[in-house]
């Protein structure tokens, strides 16, 4: 069985529409996908009824922009009510941040020579409820100033680079208390990739679940060596926490980053569906969605 936990559409800053998304899922040879799009549920409706019409497992997910001590840590929630309204005007929040520093962005790149326009980001961001620094790389690409995202990450949008201006963030523990109070199970996503490897330590992890209820880490993940794996595997296990595993799938916006090119092994699934429902039961929320498994 192939389980990927962790994809993203044009919803947020993939590229695919959410039924391509699913539909290139099924043909790579998917059984469940999650959609995990940035602090937006907008996508779920529209998944559920194309991994119906294909007959793929679907869970509904998002990500959700996170900072800890300044450092950016993203979190991953399964199966929230995404209208519980403590975490819907958080989620807005963060979408607005995004959006508002866009022509602060374009502006430092211009000061710096770097030609490109307002309208031309947000041309890019078509079906997306905010506007991030994807469609700026991505905007970048269309007008010939560099040959990928990777390379305006690289060049202009990363931490430290004349285009990059931070928004605003959740604290994790705040985040994981919303998605539990939200009937969802939280997962931190991508531990020890990009810069959050430096406050995502094992102690960190473990105040995590000891004092908000933090249900599990993602360890197979592109960014994750096979040391860092075996040993955030190893810390799942001692903490008793859900461990998974994914893509990251973004379309063509992320290279080596296919869909099942990480997988999630099925009792893990299990794991995470069972917190799911406890959580819900403990919410007494009505609304909160139930993953489709065929």
């Amino acid at each position: 069985m192939r389980i990927d936990l962790h994809t993203h559409s044009n919803r947020s800053d993939g590229t695919d529409p959410v039924p391509v998304l699913i539909r290139h899922a099924h043909e790579a040879g998917l059984d469940v996908i999650a959609l995990t799009d940035h602090d937006t549920a907008d996508g779920w409706v529209e998944g559920r009824q194309a991994a119906e019409e294909l007959g793929i497992g679907f869970v509904p997910g998002l990500e959700i922009s996170c900072k800890l001590n300044g450092i950016s840590v993203h979190l991953l929630g399964y199966l929230p009510d995404p209208s519980y309204a403590p975490l819907a005007k958080d989620l807005r929040i963060v979408r607005e941040g995004r959006t508002d520093r866009i022509p602060t962005i374009v502006a430092r790149l211009n000061s710096i020579g770097v030609p490109l326009t307002v309208g031309e980001v947000l041309a890019q961001a078509t079906g997306t409820p905010s506007v991030g620094r994807p469609h700026v790389a991505d905007a970048l690409v269309a007008n010939g100033t560099v040959a990928n995202r990777t390379e305006a990450f690289d060049k202009y949008l990363a931490d430290g680079r004349a285009g990059h201006v931070p928004h605003y963030a959740l604290e994790p523990g705040h985040a994981i208390d919303l998605v539990r109070e939200a009937g969802g199970v939280p997962v931190i996503a991508h531990p020890w990739g990009r810069s959050s490897y430096k406050v995502m330590t094992e102690d960190t992890l473990g105040r995590l679940v000891e004092d908000h209820g933090l249900a599990g880490i993602e360890v197979d993940h592109q960014d994750h060596s096979p040391e860092s794996r075996e040993a955030l595997r190893a810390i799942a296990r001692n903490l008793g926490i859900i461990y998974t595993g994914s893509s990251d799938h973004h379309g063509a916006g992320k290279i080596d980053h296919d869909l099942g090119v990480n997988s999630t092994e099925p009792e893990q699934l299990d794991r995470l569906l069972e917190t799911a429902k406890a959580n819900a039961a403990a919410s007494n929320d009505a609304a909160v969605p139930e993953a489709y498994l065929p």
